[in-house]
């Protein structure tokens, strides 16, 4: 299954559980779904500064159609947190810089009513993460 295909079954499976303990639970299982990150990525270039917890997001590029593309891997040592990583993972990885820089994931965590359910630290951290994705896509237009 691809990232896209990936990302929209996430995002109807949110709209189906109804209940915010249920809703952190699939969380905890897109987190625990994500593939084993390499520990040559566990570097400091690859760290999100921004966050409580510890995150780690890299990449590899490929061009496509005179694009790049970029596609991302990540880890957290915090179990929600890792969960939203998989979530940003599944939105845009695979996806051209261009695409990456003009959707904003934040919108989408919106529209599922799932920023509203973080803490204050866990929302900043979500913010930083995806800004640090579309800062990384500008970079490469």
């Amino acid at each position: 299954m691809d990232m896209k295909q990936k990302f929209l079954e996430i995002h109807e499976n949110f709209e189906f559980l109804d209940d915010w303990e249920d809703r952190y639970k699939y969380l905890i299982e897109l987190g625990n779904s994500l593939d084993p990150f390499d520990e040559k990525n566990r570097i400091d270039a690859n760290k999100v500064h921004g966050c409580v917890s510890q995150v780690w997001l890299s990449s590899t590029y490929r061009k496509q159609n005179g694009e790049t593309h970029i596609s991302f891997s990540g880890d957290s040592d915090a179990m929600i947190v890792k969960g939203l990583v998989a979530v940003l993972i599944a939105f845009y990885s695979g996806h051209s810089a261009h695409w990456i820089a003009e959707n904003d994931a934040l919108n989408m965590f919106d529209d599922l009513g799932l920023r509203e359910h973080l803490t204050a630290q866990r929302s900043n951290g979500l913010v930083s993460m995806v800004e640090r994705i579309k800062k990384e896509a500008q970079s490469l237009l």
